[in-house]
Order: C-alpha cells, then structure tokens, then sequence
C-alpha cells in the first residue's frame, strides 16, 4: 500500500504492487508470498479486482453490494461481490461495451450500449434481449417514471425505448449535428445532452419539447486558457434541482446553476484533455473530475484545489463509493486502481479495517519510497551530465530535487562511469576476504596520531575492567565514542609533547600511573593470601598508602623542578641566539613622505601629547587658560560658562594670509580708475 499526500491530504492506494498471475498453483503463489517482502506486504481488498487488458467503465450498484466492470480482451463484465471480496461472476459480450446502466438495485438488470449500435439486456441468469439502434450511440439514461431509455449518438435525432411497451417511440429532434453525452436530473427528471459543438440542449421529457440551451463553448473561452479548435461536450452531471456541471473536450469543467446562463465558476484542468466523468462529493461541497492524466478534486464555490491524484496510466471513468472515502478508477491497464481517502469519509462497512489500519500508519508515519524512481539533486543531474533535462517531463521536481525513472538513472550512471560495475565487483570481493579474515588473529593497529594516549586509555580501561565490580554498571568508554574519533585521526589534535604545558604536567601523570599500578599489586597481594586466617588492620594499608603518596609527591615536585630548570636554561638560550641575529643585521635608514601643507615637527610634540593626555581635566583646563584659548566666567545664574578657541592649522592660516593679500590688491586696482573719472569732470572745456 502506497501513501501520497498533497494539501495535507493523504491518500491510501490500495491496488498498488505486483499481482501474482493466474496461472500459478496455490502452493506457488504462497511460496512467492513467504519469498518476497513487497507481495507480503500489499493488500488485496477485492480478490482478483482487474481486467484480462484494459477496463472502460466501472460503477457500483445502489444496494452497495455488487460492483460492475467491463473491459477487453475479450469483451466482458465482471460483477464482484463486496460482501465476499471476491468476484461473482464474469459474461463476455459479442462486441465491446460503450457505456452501461444498472437498472435495479442490485445485479439482476442491466443495459449494455455497445460499439455495433446493439442493444443488449441483461436479467439475472445471464443474457435476454437484444435490439439496435438506427446509428451508432455514444451515451444513453433511464427515464425511471416513463421506463424510457433516451440514447444519443451520430445522429441529430434523441432515440426513445420504451422498456414497458417494449418498442421504440418517437425520436427527438435536436439542432445539433451530433451528441456525446446525456443525464436526467434525479428530483424533476430534466433531460439533458451535451452536443459537438458545445452546447448544451435541456428537454423537458412530459412535453418533449426543449426547454433550454447553453452555449457551453463561448463561456468556456476565458483570459488564462488557450484552446485551440471549438471545445465540445464530453462529460455532463446534475447535482441537486438546480446545480448541472459540464465537462469540455478542451479540458475546462464548468459549474452551472440552471436559472443562469452564464457559469458560476470555470476550471481549467490544464493539460488539454477531455473530461472524461465529473463526480460530486456533497459531504465536502468538492467536485471530483477527471481527464485521462489526473483527477482533481476541487471546491465548487471558490474553485481551490483540494487534492489531485496522477496513476501511472491513462484514466477511463472514475466510480465514488457511495457515502464514504473510497474512489475506483477504470484505466488503460489491467488492474483497476482503489484509493481510499479517509478525509472525504469512512470506509465502507465490508471494508471497515481499512480505518484502523490508516490509523496505525498515521500513529507510525513511515517515509515515503518510489521503487521506479530515484531522487536526485541538481548537482547529481550536473554530475551525470543530464542537467538540460531539468524542466522536461522526465523530470519531476519535488523539494530540493528532482524524481527521475530509474531506467534512465541507471544507463546515465553506465555511460557516466562504465567501470562502476569493476568497482563494485571489487569491493564485494574485499568485504567476502575480510568476513574470512576475522577469524585469524588480529594485531591491533596503532594510529598515526596520538600513540602514546591511546596506549595510555587501553592500560586505564584494562586496569577499570579488572578492579570493577560485578554490579556495577558499564561505564561509557573514549576509546567507543564517536565523538572523539577525530582526536586520533586529525593531525590538529596531536599532543605536543615538547611543550611547556605538557612537560610541566608529565610527571603528574606518569606518577599517578604508578601509582595505580603499585594499588594493583597490592590487591593482588591480598587475593593470594586468602588462606590466611588473620586479615592485616586497616591501619597499616592506610599507613603503606600514605607512605608512598608522600614519597610520589616529593618525587613529582623534585621531577617539577628539574623541568622549570630545564625550561629557563632553554630560554637563556633563545635570548642569546637572538641577541646575536640582532647584532648581526644591519639597520637601513627610512624615508617618509610629508603631505602637501603640512610641516615637519619634532617627535617631541607626539610626546607632549601623550603627557597633557596623562593630565587631568582641572590641570589641562589652567593650561588652556594661560595660553588663552579658555575663557571662563561666571552668569548671573550661578553656573559657570566657558568659551573655547579652536586651534587653526597651518594651511587654515596660510589660506587666511592668501585672502587679505587678495582683498587688498583689489583695493589699490580700484583707486586709480576712481581717481580718473575724477579728473575728467574738473578738466571739461565745453
């Protein structure tokens, strides 16, 4: 059983894994069952639920019990009993079916319209009438208050059989070359039939007259689809008095209320395929229709898509079990797909363990697994070098990745690596000579870093084994965790042993070593004497251990001090050679460069920077205040006000210096020609 979910709405393929042929023994098959996990595991909820090819159309009787399926090749139904999951019975027919119609509630009366223009009838023993109709039919529905059976087809004419008279009455005359499809409401029996060019003709059949006719075509037309050619009928389905939703040739599915003539809502499946049924699910207000590719269910007042379904192959007609969350699908395979969906409703009661069971698999959600596909991410795509495949319909984008067929996942690899195999091959084979070699003795490997440490851990876990007790419990190991596996692995983590750190605490370490090695002894020492009848006190235990921890600690801080020694003469000699580089090289003069508009000063005034910067603000305030550049005063107030005098630069006085120059060359270029004019006024003669 397979699980998918979309919108948060899981659904349960109850068809899916391999089917055991016919052929086999019992013995066989159960041999197969206890062999292969996958045919363990699926579920087979009606025995035998499939078709010799291909299935056509399905239905379910209106007592629940019986479900109906016709298909080729040969030509056949098979009717299979929901109260004994298995098949009831199995009739072929002489030419292949069209459509059908259960006329009782149960499997005793049915009508089949088949390809050759036959008419055939079917009681509960078998075959019982058989008739034709003027042209070839495509649709027909039982008028139940008349017993009239309306059949429409290539013909612009509406044949009528009557089934209690039991001859045909007068045809009805339509305006359309041809019908596909037709439906009679179930609370006032309106007729109604979807023709070729898209419209759809309501008849009232107590006056056989029409009574109504919408041009589905024009109104299927809207700004976001683009259909090409003029979309005809191909599905149609009452719901209620006044609900009627049509299905379009183009691919679109439009809802109807029949007082308007234009559509309440148009949806547009998207692929350009014909509608091939329309199901109404009232628990949920959803519409449920489907083209040969995918079902969709949607809301059928705002039109927003609740879940969809894609099988793996081509969709003939769609049966939703009456009052509950089961759908059947006839497709262009042999076996006939079961979905159960438990948000639309319950499992039927002949199938009730299905709630139960969905109810486990939600408690203990497993990962979802595609046997036929594999899922690659875009650097593997790029790896394989299939990345101008990315948009195609050989890739399906799913997360962060791609799902691609399998097959073209393995010839890519074969082309992309043809030694994979070789590899592969060798590998297996080093694994079986390893599974042979563990039985030899093994000589445990060192590792390149840190061989001194890990030597020291065996010693101390041995030394834990041997003093730990029975009832103790199991403490974690280094040397098991993963979490410092690096330490022996990574070059980073080498103990340097060369340092001060590390020659400072050695002696600690070495000591405490012995130490445990000199307890090990002892308790040694005490296990052989057991045939002594006297213990020592306790005393002398604490006495000889006190001992030799004073005798360690002396011992350490001697091996301490040798190392501290050793350290500062190291050091002496590091300053010496040091020393003698320094007098050795030989120190070059530097030049720096001075900014434009800047001058040199003496080092000294960074130093005296640093000093007023040492001062502090009582003492750099009388500073400025000698040299002028701080006034300050008293107010009236009460508080002190204190005025500053910023300190100009170099280039803000030399920029000063450049305008009185040029403000006083312009005064002496004005006096002369005042002076001039002047002049001419006194010395005029006329």
């Amino acid at each position: 059983m397979q699980v998918s979910s979309l919108n948060e709405v899981k659904i349960y393929s109850l068809s899916a894994g391999r089917s055991l042929p016919e052929w086999l023994s019992d013995r066989k098959k159960r041999a197969l069952q206890k062999k292969d996990v996958d045919i363990r595991r699926r579920i087979e909820l009606i025995q035998d639920f499939e078709m010799p090819t291909v299935s056509t159309k399905i239905k379910v009787s209106r007592d629940g019990q019986y479900i109906m399926a016709v298909g080729t090749y040969k030509p056949r139904i098979r009717c299979f009993d929901t109260y004994q999951l298995s098949q009831k019975f199995e009739r072929c027919l002489d030419s292949e079916v069209v459509t059908f119609e259960i006329l009782s509630d149960d499997y005793s009366k049915i009508v089949f319209l088949q390809c050759g223009r036959f008419v055939e009838f079917h009681s509960q023993h078998g075959h019982y009438y058989r008739t034709r109709i003027p042209r070839f039919g495509r649709d027909f529905c039982y008028h139940y208050p008349s017993c009239d059976l309306y059949f429409v087809g290539a013909s612009s004419e509406v044949y009528r059989l009557n089934l209690e008279q039991g001859r045909f009455l007068n045809s009805l005359q339509t305006d359309a070359s041809e019908s596909n499809v037709c439906d009679i409401n179930p609370v006032h029996f309106l007729f109604a039939m979807g023709t070729a060019e898209g419209k759809v003709e309501c008849w009232d059949p107590r006056t056989r007259n029409r009574v109504g006719l919408l041009d589905c075509a024009l109104s299927s037309v809207t700004a976001d689809t683009e259909i090409e050619g003029l979309p005809s009928i191909s599905a149609l389905k009452f719901d209620g008095a006044l609900n009627m939703a049509v299905g379009t040739s183009t691919g679109q599915v439009l809802l109807y209320d029949l007082r308007s003539s234009n559509p309440l809502i148009v949806k547009d499946h998207h692929y350009g395929l014909p509608i091939k049924s329309i199901q109404f699910q009232h628990q949920l207000d959803l519409i449920i229709s489907a083209d040969s590719r995918i079902i969709k269910m949607w809301n059928k007042d705002t039109g927003k898509i609740f879940t969809s379904m894609e099988p793996e192959y081509g969709i003939n007609d769609v049966c939703l079990y009456p009052n509950s969350g089961m759908l059947m699908t006839a497709n262009e395979a042999p076996k006939m797909n079961i979905y159960y969906i438990p948000v639309l409703g319950p499992a039927p009661k002949w199938c009730s363990f299905l709630d139960n069971l969905t109810e486990e698999l939600e408690e203990n959600p497993e990962s979802t697994v595609y046997d036929d596909y594999k899922f690659v991410t875009r650097k593997d795509l790029e790896n394989l070098g299939l990345a101008h495949l990315i948009g195609s319909s050989l890739l399906r984008a799913y997360m962060h990745g791609f799902f691609m067929d399998i097959r073209l996942y393995h010839k890519a690899k074969m082309m992309a690596n043809p030694f994979a195999y070789e590899e592969y091959r060798r590998e297996k084979i080093r694994q079986k000579i390893e599974e042979t070699r563990a039985q030899r003795v093994q000589l445990k490997k060192l590792p390149q870093v840190n061989k001194e440490l890990l030597l020291k851990l065996i010693e101390e876990e041995e030394e834990q084994q041997v003093t730990r007790k029975r009832k103790q419990k199991n403490l974690p190991s280094l040397l098991k965790d993963d979490r410092f596996k690096v330490m022996f692995e990574n070059p980073d983590f080498q103990v340097d042993e060369q340092s001060e750190e590390f020659r400072l605490l050695n002696p600690l370490v070495s000591k405490i070593s012995e130490k445990r090695k000199r307890k090990l002894k002892i308790l040694e020492e005490l296990e052989a004497q057991n045939q002594e009848e006297e213990e020592e006190p306790e005393g002398k235990a604490s006495d000889a251990e006190s001992s030799e921890s004073s005798d360690d600690e002396k011992g350490w801080v001697e091996e301490v001090r040798k190392q501290r020694k050793l350290l500062r003469q190291e050091e002496k000699v590091k300053r010496q050679e040091r020393f003698k580089e320094d007098q050795q090289t030989l120190l070059k003069p530097q030049f720096f460069e001075i900014k434009e508009g800047e001058e040199f000063r003496s080092f000294k005034d960074s130093a005296k920077k640093q000093k007023l910067m040492k001062k502090t603000l009582g003492d750099r305030l009388k500073l400025e205040e000698k040299l002028g550049t701080l006034n300050v005063s008293d107010t009236t107030v009460g508080s002190k006000q204190a005025t500053f005098k910023l300190k100009k630069s170099e280039q803000q006085k030399k920029q000063q210096e450049a305008e009185k120059q040029h403000r006083q060359e312009r005064k002496t270029l004005r006096r002369p020609a005042s002076h001039l004019k002047s002049k001419r006024g006194r010395g005029r003669l006329f």
